[in-house]
């Protein structure tokens, strides 16, 4: 028959084995988990064998063995024999001990082993579920202000769960765009915005309606993007209705319209079958203020610009035949080129223009706008 010592030496080779298996299921650093085991056997010595006191757990991580020690302070004349020992009782064990020292002192009861298993484990699971809750959390902060693929879970109160595997994410009505039916089942993209700790877990928040949705989707289609070759600077969106982006290229020989629009208008196809109805409007960045706001008024031609650099005030001047189309229906195109721009923008027709002075404070400069794509025409 095995001595009680060889069956206490399998078990702890054993805990150590379970221990390190665990860590690679779980993708968890040993030492955590260790730190879990040695949390758990104090909160289990005091709950069983007196809590009041100072006790630590020594764990061997070669052997798996673990000693109970109460940390006790070297007084002259002890109150507390819980938690103070006299100076001779603590020279007895070593001569250097001085009043005022704290010594260790090996406290492990016989019985201990099983009660410590016990309580152990559900500590043990508490820790492995905050371990693994930490790297999810920490693996999709790195993904922040990208583009995730997942599938939808369910829908409640308007609210689309999506499920990523490990966890799920959130897509809020708010963020979604507007006339987009969500069914169980359904696969969709959708955009980081953000990812929060909380008790139960990482929350994830998405966005299928934030400018950097349509900027990524841009990046993931178009290879110049990706290598630096041209440059997003800008993106105006009201999702679901219409997107404007200004590019601009770091080589003169790359059109940067082109890059984006790709052969035969492939790739700014493979993002609006992505966004449903949505338009998308992509004109060249001009570091010239006039001739920028010119082009971000795309499709509408322009015949002059006044800007004040200030303020960032300009009067855009345009064909009468033009004025509704610079304007957009319901001024959704005036709107999207003062925010892609950052510019405040007033437009006026020739007719109207030669009938108002220009404000002293603007230059008036004519301009021929640049080349621009629209998936659609107003």
């Amino acid at each position: 028959m095995a001595s009680k010592k060889s069956k206490a030496i399998d078990y702890a080779e054993g805990f150590l084995d379970a221990l390190k298996d665990l860590g690679r299921e779980k993708g968890i650093a040993p030492e955590i988990l260790f730190d879990a085991i040695e949390a758990a056997l104090i909160s289990a010595y005091k709950r069983n064998f007196g809590s009041a006191q100072n006790v630590e757990v020594s764990l061997d991580r070669a052997k798996g063995s673990y000693h109970v020690y109460a940390i006790k302070e070297v007084v002259e004349e002890p109150e507390d024999d819980i938690t103070q020992i006299s100076l001779g009782d603590a020279r007895a064990i070593d001569g250097k001990y001085e009043i005022g020292d704290a010594i260790r002192v090996e406290v492990t009861p016989a019985n201990f082993g099983r009660i410590a298993a016990q309580t152990a484990k559900q500590v043990v699971v508490q820790r492995v579920r905050e371990a693994e809750r930490g790297i999810i959390y920490e693996e999709f902060m790195s993904q922040e202000s990208d583009i995730i693929k997942g599938m939808v879970q369910r829908v409640e109160n308007r609210n689309v769960f999506i499920d990523l595997g490990k966890t799920e994410a959130v897509l809020t009505p708010a963020e979604q765009i507007p006339g987009e039916e969500y069914r169980h089942g359904d696969r969709i993209r959708s955009y980081i915005v953000e990812v929060r700790k909380t008790n139960k877990g990482p929350q994830i928040l998405v966005s299928r309606t934030h400018p950097g949705f349509l900027k990524r989707l841009f990046e993931l289609q178009v290879p110049e993007l990706q290598d630096g070759t041209v440059e997003i600077k800008s993106v105006a969106r009201e999702p679901g209705m219409r997107s404007k982006i200004a590019v601009c290229s770091k080589v003169e020989e790359v059109d940067p319209v082109g890059a984006c629009v790709g052969p035969k208008g492939t790739r700014v196809q493979a993002v609006v079958d992505e966004l449903g109805t949505e338009k998308i409007d992509i004109i060249k960045w001009n570091p010239d203020s006039a001739t920028f706001i010119a082009n971000a008024l795309s499709p509408a031609k322009v015949v002059s610009v006044a800007v004040n650099e200030e303020e960032k005030v300009s009067r855009v001047v345009v064909p009468d035949y033009q004025l509704s189309l610079a304007i957009g229906k319901e001024g959704q195109n005036a709107r999207l080129a003062a925010k892609l721009t950052g510019w405040k923008i007033d437009i006026k027709s020739e007719s109207q223009a030669a009938d108002e002075s220009l404000d002293e404070s603007m230059s008036e400069v004519e301009v021929t706008s640049d080349e621009a794509f629209t998936t659609e025409s107003e």
